[in-house]
Formats: C-alpha cells, sequence, structure tokens
C-alpha cells in the first residue's frame, strides 16, 4: 500500500468512525421500509439528510478547532453551568434508551445469525447480554487504535454487503437518476410525508455526532488548519453514509417487507433469500450485524466522553477559558487523560450493564415519551451552532460564513419541523 493511501484512510477514520455509529438497526430498517413504501423516488431525501448533518458535524468541528474546546466546555462556558445539567439529564435518558435498543438489535441479530433458541425472546435476551458484555470488553481492553480498525472492518463488511446486494437487485439507471435529481414524494396526502421526514432525520445518528470532536483529539488534530482535514474526513464519512441509506432504499424497493424494528431486518433477509438465495441471505444478515454492533462499539466508546467531559466541567472551579487560537485543550495526551478518567470508565461499565433491563421490561410509553423529547435535540444543536460559530471574537476567521449560515437555517427549519410533528403526534 502506498504511502498517499496509508495516509487518506488515516485521514478519514474519524469520519469512518462517524458513519459506523450512526449507522445502526433503526437506519437499515427506516431505510429500506421507507423503499419498500415509496420506491426510489425519495432517493434525493437521504443525500438532503446526509447533508444536514454534515453541517451540524462540521461546525462541532470549526469549533473545537478553532477555541481549543468541546462544544460542551463552550456551551457552558458561554451559556452557563444549568445548560450543563440540562444535557447531562439528557444524556442519561438518551443512553439508557438507545443503549436497550442497541442490545436488543445486538441479540436480535445475532439470533438470526445463530438461531440456537427455539425461542427468539430467549435469544435476544441471552445474545444480548453476550453482545453487550462483548462490545464492553474490546473497548475497554483493546484501547482506542483496535476500537478504530475493528470500527473500520465492520463498516467495511456492511457497505460491501449492503451496495452488492443493491447492484444484484439493480432498478435501472433511470429510476436512480429521477429519485436523486427529481425530488418527489409518493403518496404525501398519506404516509408519504412522514417516511420521507424519517428516512431524512435518521441519516448518521443524532447525539453520537458530538463524539466526532473527541475522536479528532485521538487523532491529534488541533488548530484551525486542521479544519480542511475535518471536511474531508466528513465528506467522505457522510458520502459512505448517504450510500448506505440509498443502497437499503433500493433494496426495500425490489421487495416486500413486513414487520417492524429489528425483526423487520430478519424477515429483509428472508425475502431476500427468496429472491437471491441463500448467499443474498447470509450476505445480508452479516452485512446488517456488523452495522448494528459497530454502532453499540461506537456508543459504548464515545458516549462516556461526553459524560467525563460534562462531568469535568459541572465540577470544575471555574469554567474553561475560550478564545480564537487556544490550541491548548485539543492535544492527544488530553483525549487520552479524559478516556482513563474514572468518569469515563465508570460510565462506559454502567451503559453496558443498566440497559440490560430494558431486555425484560416493555418501556413503550416511556420510549415514545423520550422520541418527543429526544427529538428537540437537533434543532437546538443548529441553534446552538449559529450562535457560538456566528462570532468572529470567538471563533476569529472561522467563523460562520453566507453559504454554513444558510445550511444551518435549513437544518434548523427542518428539525424544528420534525421536532413539532413529534410533540403534535
Amino acid at each position: 500500500m502506498s504511502l498517499s493511501v496509508t495516509k487518506f484512510i488515516t485521514i478519514i477514520l474519524p469520519g469512518l468512525l462517524v458513519a459506523a455509529t450512526g449507522v445502526g438497526a433503526g437506519d437499515l430498517a427506516t431505510a429500506s421500509l421507507t423503499g419498500s413504501l415509496l420506491g426510489t423516488a425519495v432517493l434525493w431525501a437521504v443525500v438532503v439528510g446526509a447533508l444536514f448533518k454534515f453541517t451540524l458535524t462540521e461546525g462541532l468541528a470549526r469549533w473545537q478547532l478553532a477555541t481549543g474546546s468541546t462544544f460542551l466546555e463552550g456551551l457552558m462556558a458561554k451559556g452557563g453551568r444549568w445548560l450543563g445539567w440540562l444535557l447531562m439529564g439528557y444524556l442519561l435518558l438518551w443512553s439508557f434508551f438507545v443503549g436497550s435498543a442497541l442490545i436488543s438489535a445486538t441479540g436480535i441479530g445475532l439470533h438470526a445469525l445463530l438461531p440456537v433458541f427455539n425461542d427468539p425472546v430467549t435469544g435476544k435476551q441471552v445474545f444480548g447480554v453476550i453482545g453487550s458484555l462483548a462490545g464492553l470488553l474490546l473497548v475497554r481492553v483493546g484501547g482506542f487504535r483496535f476500537f478504530e480498525q475493528l470500527m473500520s472492518y465492520a463498516i467495511a463488511v456492511l457497505f460491501v454487503s449492503v451496495l452488492v446486494i443493491a447492484l444484484l437487485l439493480w432498478p435501472g439507471a433511470e429510476a436512480l437518476i429521477q429519485g436523486l435529481f427529481i425530488p418527489a414524494i409518493p403518496d404525501i396526502q398519506g404516509e408519504g410525508l412522514t417516511w420521507t421526514i424519517a428516512l431524512m432525520g435518521g441519516v448518521g445518528g443524532t447525539l453520537t455526532i458530538l463524539c466526532y470532536g473527541y475522536w479528532i483529539r485521538e487523532s491529534g488534530r488541533s488548530g484551525p488548519n486542521a479544519i480542511d482535514t475535518c471536511r474531508i474526513d466528513l465528506g467522505v464519512g457522510y458520502l459512505a453514509t448517504a450510500l448506505f441509506g440509498m443502497a437499503m432504499v433500493v433494496i426495500g424497493s425490489q421487495v416486500t417487507i413486513t414487520g417492524s424494528g429489528a425483526n423487520l431486518l430478519v424477515n429483509l433477509a428472508d425475502r431476500l433469500e427468496t429472491d437471491l438465495g441463500v448467499g443474498g441471505r447470509w450476505l445480508f444478515l452479516i452485512g446488517a450485524f456488523c452495522g448494528i454492533f459497530s454502532s453499540l462499539l461506537g456508543v459504548w466508546q464515545a458516549v462516556p466522553y461526553l459524560f467525563a467531559d460534562l462531568w469535568h466541567q459541572l465540577h470544575a472551579k471555574s469554567p474553561t477559558k475560550l478564545h480564537p487560537g487556544n490550541t491548548q485543550a485539543t492535544t492527544t495526551d488530553v483525549s487520552v487523560a479524559l478516556r482513563q478518567s474514572p468518569a469515563y470508565r465508570h460510565f462506559m461499565v454502567a451503559l453496558a450493564l443498566i440497559p440490560l433491563l430494558g431486555l425484560l421490561v416493555n418501556f413503550k410509553e416511556i420510549q415514545k415519551l423520550y422520541a418527543v423529547i429526544g427529538a428537540c435535540f437537533m434543532p437546538l444543536l443548529a441553534l446552538s451552532l449559529l450562535w457560538m460559530n456566528g462570532r468572529r471574537t470567538w471563533l476569529g476567521g472561522a467563523r460562520n460564513g453566507w453559504l454554513t449560515i444558510l445550511a444551518l437555517l435549513a437544518t434548523l427549519a427542518f428539525f424544528s419541523w420534525t421536532a413539532s410533528l413529534k410533540w403534535l403526534g
């Protein structure tokens, strides 16, 4: 492998981590079911959703590289510690419900691959516990470099398997071109609008995009000069995410899908066996499990950064001092210290163990309430970036340009709209 290729892979690894963590069972299910219901006409929605998430993540990286402070540090320094306490409450709720969903999906995925239990509920529970503990062990013992390699392999298997299946089910170039470049929403008066919104909003994760700042610290990136590197990195990551989403829409458009949630993936695998044979079924199940497990690994490794960062800021005697060009806080040593802190280690263990309760209890109503509250996160993040990244005194020459402002306003409008629909629904 040439040096240039090796260097390029090193550059794009944090972006691939964002892609691997942001793609989970929910994304697989939503994209495929939307494709089954609406066809390839909504391919454009995947691209728009990826652009929204790119805009937000690039803004987070730009703040950190220009000020030397993470987004959470900056938010509390500029807005007050009360924001930190609100974020802490949200993080704890998010961690429990998302952790429970990831464990359940991992259990279902493993049971589909290894159906050794007659009762699928028992299989989900046993394999869910095994998957959660295995993820904890791999992340805790292996270290960050091992985590990077494992995630890169998992996301490669996921994308290759999904793209191969999409090509085998090729719907034709005309359908793809129309779906990408002629925006349309079939059944817009019925369920079409709802599913299109779900497809756009589900691309690339939610709270996990905050973890990107800690991954670029681990890679040693600091200072405004690294902003362009992050844009390349994130461009590749969200391009991969968009390709994955479009491939799942194509797959869904070519087969009839029933079911919901992670169980839908098993039903989809059964349908693919009918059309592509046993090889198609196994290719999809292996790829889907890699996507689910890589998402679990990403959350287990990166979300504790958020908790440890918040914990440190809330218990610090004074808020972090910020000014443009301060890169002291972006060194790899600082990131390693955060990862080795008791707050990080203890929260990682709690994240892998406490959500196991979700395997035993039906949290349907609580999850519905959480979904309503969680819908507010993305518009608040867009609004925060418009405020924090808009001042020359805080970011200097790295502040928002007019194109970025327009993109953030569009992102704010879209996610505010989806949040209002959640509340009204």
